[in-house]
């Protein structure tokens, strides 16, 4: 079942610039896998060395966060959309 990963620009260098990338996938990780099997540059960024979902990259199906949907073995169907979304680190710095 045909489904659409969005990578988040500063991802897009590991996928050649591609802003979404189309896969069949019958899970989140099953997508996920499809993914950094494609571009194995992007692994690092997606999973941690346990193969854990790395803490500071969020996960949504559909504008859902996957944390509220059984995590990434929660199912996808044809149309599903996958965005990635890295947490930006920073604050005031103290100002």
């Amino acid at each position: 079942m045909p489904v659409t990963i969005e990578i988040p620009t500063a991802f897009r260098r590991f996928t050649d610039g591609a802003p979404r990338v189309d896969c069949t996938a019958s899970t989140v990780a099953e997508a996920l896998d499809t993914l950094t099997k494609r571009f194995p540059g992007l692994s690092r960024h997606v999973r941690d060395d346990s193969g854990q979902i790395r803490q500071f990259l969020n996960i949504y199906l559909n504008e859902e966060d996957i944390r509220f949907l059984g995590g990434e073995s929660c199912a996808l169907r044809e149309g599903d959309r996958v965005l990635l979304v890295p947490s930006i680190a920073g604050g005031s710095g103290g100002c």
